[in-house]
């Protein structure tokens, strides 16, 4: 018996069952360290709800940036898509289809935007490589809700600014309401002189009429250049070139969306565009092409942004206004671009 029970007290293992091992603490002790506890978890907890809602504001405030720097209507993903494309295979340049031409011509401009993205959020590369799907495209979608927001911005900026700035420079009877839309584009005399084709004469009534009418000799689409966009306003039939894309209008969008509203009054039209453009003083082609988009909107009748307005293809237009500026025709061509940058610089 003796030897059994000196036996079981040596072994450690061989514990009394229901005898607890605590050392007793005061309980006013441990209740401060659970409410110390306690108190961690909900600054953690603070500061991850804190982490989660400040990245939805900073990509939302990121993304306002690309309908006017980058493209105004391409998705961010076409644009990913296409530099992926390039880094993974080798365009084939020779002996290509017209069609083909057409597609590589379209991918040239997707990648151009690719490289204006990246300009605008450098870190969305790196980004992008360190999330997985779920939170890539959360993030996109955020980017894209930004975008829209900030282009329904700048729209709502122009339909207000641009029926003032009419008014005090035609003086149109009766003058153009701000916040009404319906009694603009054609319908209006001095509206439709700004949007009829440089080519035709808004003056004459047979022209008028036709447009008015839709009449298929005078169909207004988006392969012409509108009156708004020269200079004075008005173009030289001989040379359709000439004084294009120096509208004081234009100036005065530019200068409204990419400083203030109150800048645009703050100009004589020439030029002036110094203190809006970048430092190297080279004017962005997106920003002029989404001015001259959303102040064609408007002009027009058209109460709520759409790509298609009657003949008139919003998108279209937007891309010949960058091809313009990117893909001059020659070298001749080009040196006319340059001067024209130049002069929205200087």
């Amino acid at each position: 018996m003796s030897a059994s029970g000196n036996s079981d007290s040596g072994n450690p293992s061989n514990t009394i069952p229901g005898i607890s091992l605590r050392v007793s603490t005061s309980p006013q002790a441990r209740a401060k360290r659970r409410i110390a506890t306690l108190m961690e978890e909900v600054e953690l907890l603070k500061q991850d709800k804190a982490t989660k809602q400040r990245k939805p504001t900073y990509y939302v405030s990121q993304g306002r940036a690309i309908r006017r720097l980058v493209a105004l209507y391409t998705p961010i993903e076409d644009l990913i898509a296409e530099n992926d494309r390039r880094c993974e295979y080798e365009d084939v340049t020779s002996s290509v289809s017209t069609v083909e031409c057409l597609i590589m011509h379209r991918q040239d401009r997707l990648q151009r935007s690719y490289i204006e993205l990246v300009k605008a959020l450098p870190w969305i590369h790196d980004k992008i490589a360190s999330l997985d799907d779920d939170e890539s495209e959360d993030m996109l979608r955020k980017l894209k809700r930004g975008a829209d927001s900030a282009c329904g911005d700048d729209m709502g900026t122009l339909k207000e600014l641009m029926a003032s700035w009419v008014n005090i420079e035609f003086h149109p009877i009766p003058l153009i309401s701000t916040t009404n839309k319906h009694h603009r584009g054609f319908v209006n005399d001095i509206c439709g002189k700004l949007l009829c084709p440089a080519e035709w004469c808004w003056g004459d009534p047979v022209v008028r009429a036709g447009i008015r009418d839709c009449m298929t000799a005078f169909i207004v689409s988006e392969n012409s250049w509108p009156l708004f966009m020269y200079q004075n306003c008005a173009a030289d039939a001989g040379n359709l070139e000439h004084g294009l894309m120096k509208s004081k209008l234009l100036v005065m969008g530019l200068k409204a969306l990419f400083t203030s509203p109150s800048s645009a009054n703050k100009m004589d039209g020439e030029g002036q565009g110094t203190d809006i453009i970048e430092n190297n003083r080279r004017a962005r082609r997106q920003d002029q092409a989404k001015v001259k988009t959303c102040m064609r909107f408007a002009l027009s009748s058209i109460t709520s942004w759409r790509n298609i307005d009657g003949d008139f293809d919003y998108e279209i237009f937007w891309n010949n206004i960058v091809d313009f500026f990117e893909d001059a025709p020659g070298p001749a061509a080009r040196a006319r671009v340059n001067e024209l940058l130049e002069w929205w610089t200087r």
